[in-house]
């Protein structure tokens, strides 16, 4: 068996694709089913590239949660730390491409999503102290009692590389963003990575500016920050320099994911020991290649079309 590489935390779900596009929810027809959630995804996307990945993450006791279970192993990922929230249902998210760039999300996950129910019995803290890499997300730590769980990983963890943030705000799920800005602020200060976009930038350090927030990241002790400034490329920063990385232009079929396909890929260049711009250039295209698709675990690319795209 191979070793574990990477262990994500947090979201699942079973996304819902429109078979129709451009057109509302209440127009739609039919759906195409798909394993989805923010660290699913990146596990998936990390295992499409070769890496053994893992996601600590429950389901409900469900069909649908048994599906999940059975499309990460085909997806090649471990459902090992994939437990079950008795009297919760597995999540299920509705998109509709309208438009497509930017899909509007329609969340079941009432009335708590079984993810942000695991505990520290949940845990299994030999993976989190030892795994080369691991991955945890801003949504996380909306609620309890996931919050404190996933504070305690990283206590556990020391700051160990690879420990990656990925900032991960969807404002649906906090009731307010000051409440967002405290518990995520916090996770920059126990971990070595920290990506996301500029508005999840923004409510993390306060600041939707790349090179600030890249600033306020390194100050807290982060050691890469990565800002994906969408159509103006990719910002990278270290202590030694930082470098923005242009975009790579393809048609967008659905926005959804890519964000994923780009967090996989990031796994794959840490783990390979890349240097920042050959992470970010390899991570961009993975993240267009997504957004060309439709779905999300299921349009992550492979290592030959990220290179056929490079």
């Amino acid at each position: 068996m191979t070793a574990l590489e990477a262990l994500t935390v947090g979201r699942v779900g079973v996304d819902l694709y429109p078979e129709q596009s451009g057109v509302p929810l209440a127009g739609v027809s039919t759906f195409a089913k798909s394993l989805g959630g923010t660290a699913t995804n990146v596990a998936v996307a990390a295992a499409r590239l070769g890496r053994s990945t893992s996601v600590l993450t429950k389901v409900g006791p469900d069909g649908f949660g048994d599906y999940v279970r059975q499309a990460l192993r085909e997806f090649g990922v471990s459902p090992d730390h994939v437990g079950t929230s008795a009297g919760l249902q597995t999540p299920v998210v509705f998109c509709a491409l309208d438009p497509p760039a930017d899909p509007p999300l329609l969340f079941y996950r009432s009335p708590i999503a079984p993810d942000l129910t695991l505990t520290e019995t949940d845990v299994p803290w030999d993976v989190v102290e030892t795994v080369p890499l691991l991955w945890v997300t801003g949504t996380g730590v909306s609620v309890e009692p996931a919050r404190g769980t996933q504070r305690k990983m990283l206590e556990r963890r020391g700051r160990r590389s690879h420990t990656v943030l990925d900032l991960d705000f969807r404002p649906m799920f906090w009731p307010d963003t000051g409440t967002a800005r405290e518990e995520i602020g916090w996770m920059l200060d126990h971990v070595t990575v920290a990506v996301g976009n500029r508005t999840e930038a923004e409510v993390a350090v306060g600041t939707a500016d790349p090179d600030e927030a890249a600033s306020r990241m390194l100050a807290r002790g982060v050691e890469l920050a990565v800002i994906k400034k969408g159509a103006d490329g990719v910002l990278v920063a270290t202590a030694e320099g930082r470098w923005t990385v242009p975009p790579q232009r393809v048609e967008v079929v659905c926005g959804l994911g890519a964000g994923d396909g780009f967090g996989g890929a990031l796994i794959h260049g840490l783990l390979s020991g890349w240097d920042p711009v050959r992470i970010a250039t390899y991570a961009n295209a993975a993240g267009a290649l997504v957004a060309s698709r439709l779905a999300c675990a299921d349009a992550m690319p492979t290592a030959d079309e990220i290179e056929e795209l490079l």
